[in-house]
């Protein structure tokens, strides 16, 4: 009894030490961003591009990185989407538990592991392959590689989550495996969906690795598919590469913006999520 007593006391202590460990980190990043970038971050660092001599500490902003990572995280996450649902309802409904299915997961499983800059140096190649420079179409298509096998691993566990008995009434009134895929199953995983969707984003948004050699970067604002476009992590990377400490402060505003981007996110996906979770049968 006193061993049993002395194993749950030691092992509370390791879990008490894990979460203050885990939640410090969290408290002294977020701390540091929030201490340094706050007093840098003004409206006009928000709403203006880059000018003459902004890396030097002149005038300027960086609304070509807040827009340029918009619209790659969302492209890519779209263009990942639009794959990655078929993908795992097919393992679910119709593969199941097949040697396939195990094999498909298991690759899937290393695809998350692989390191971003894996990812950028396979788009460059593809890129180069088809005659494309960097790009934004470049970019996407590279953040959609990295946040695929993050959707569809989320979205195969949250579709087996799914009760047997609800698929399977489904099929006895009639409905196809498709019709039950579309009208039951996607809407009872609707707040996992939801949740995947978020950490692929924030994947995407957060990455520079990947966007390096595939988007490039500009000053200017995105305008077109097959023109350069910047992001916020490669600004925050110039930033801080610079001998000036007023524009080294920018860079962590910077951060403190691409961290506030992904907070609201997070605050919008807990709300819908909320709202769909009333048509969850549990």
């Amino acid at each position: 009894m006193k061993r049993q007593r002395l194993e749950e006391s030691i092992f509370r202590i390791l879990m008490i030490g894990s979460t203050l460990l885990v939640v410090g980190s969290l408290v002294l990043i977020l701390g540091t961003v929030v201490f340094r970038g706050l007093p840098a971050l003004t409206l006009d660092m928000i709403v203006q591009t880059p000018k003459g001599g902004y890396y030097l500490g002149k005038e300027g902003g960086i609304l070509n990185a807040i827009v340029g990572s918009l619209y790659l995280a969302t492209g890519g996450t779209l263009l990942a989407l639009l794959a990655s649902l078929p993908i795992a309802f097919y393992l679910q409904l119709y593969a199941n538990r097949s040697r396939l299915a195990e094999a498909t997961r298991l690759t899937l499983d290393v695809l998350w592991g692989v390191p971003s800059i894996v990812y950028g140096a396979f788009g460059f190649i593809i890129m180069l392959w088809l005659g494309m420079r960097a790009s934004l179409l470049g970019g996407i298509i590279a953040l959609a590689f990295l946040e695929l096998p993050i959707l569809v691993r989320a979205m195969d566990e949250a579709i087996a989550m799914v009760p047997a008995a609800l698929k399977e009434a489904s099929y006895a009134l009639g409905a196809t495996r498709l019709e039950t895929a579309l009208k039951i199953v996607l809407r009872q995983t609707g707040p996992a969906l939801l949740t995947a969707i978020l950490l692929a984003f924030g994947r995407g948004i957060g990455d520079a690795a990947s966007v390096l050699f595939t988007a490039g970067y500009t000053d200017r604002l995105p305008d077109s598919l097959l023109g350069p476009a910047a992001s916020l992590p490669l600004a925050v990377f110039f930033q801080l590469g610079t001998p000036f400490p007023a524009v080294q402060q920018r860079a962590y505003a910077s951060a403190l913006v691409l961290t506030l981007i992904v907070l609201a996110l997070c605050l919008a996906s807990r709300w819908l999520s909320k709202r769909l979770a009333k048509n969850v049968i549990r």
